[in-house]
């Protein structure tokens, strides 16, 4: 029992290498997520991954179906959809990841801001250089407009 756990512990925190190294016989474990190859999965492989995602964080939290199903407001049974890598909706799935402080997954889904080129040249050009003094404060005779080289 010790060891199916922790054998899903290690599965789960790290993905296996295929191949062992010459000087470690065993697989090398990995943290680099994108060794997975998601695009390979089916879709019903990635929603089993996501089920047991959140089954390995709920019972590392020591927290029972019940628990979590009532924190975030869905039945015990959705829950175990959810688990199982049955269909459920996205609101339930950032429900349970809410509740069990799981929300920083969802950093992999941020788009970045980007500027293009052509409009940073343009903000560039547009940026003052130097500071005119106010006509309030000039000294120059009321009436006459100052000649200056803007």
């Amino acid at each position: 029992m010790i060891y199916q756990s922790l054998l899903q512990y290690i599965t789960n925190k790290y993905i296996l290498h295929d191949k062992p190294s010459k000087n470690y016989p065993f697989p090398a474990l990995m943290t680099d997520i994108s060794y997975n190859k998601w695009s390979a999965m089916s879709d019903d492989a990635l929603a089993a991954h996501i089920g047991a995602f959140v089954k390995h964080h709920r019972l590392a939290r020591n927290k029972s179906q019940e628990a979590i199903a009532h924190a975030a407001g869905i039945s015990r049974s959705t829950l175990s959809l959810l688990e199982r890598g049955q269909t459920v909706t996205v609101a339930t799935l950032i429900q349970v990841l809410r509740v069990l402080d799981l929300l920083y997954t969802m950093e992999a889904f941020t788009v970045p801001t980007l500027i293009s080129p052509l409009a940073i040249a343009k903000l560039e050009q547009t940026k003052r250089i130097r500071a005119r003094p106010s006509d309030t404060g000039s000294k120059a005779p009321q009436g006459k407009k100052r000649n200056t080289d803007w």
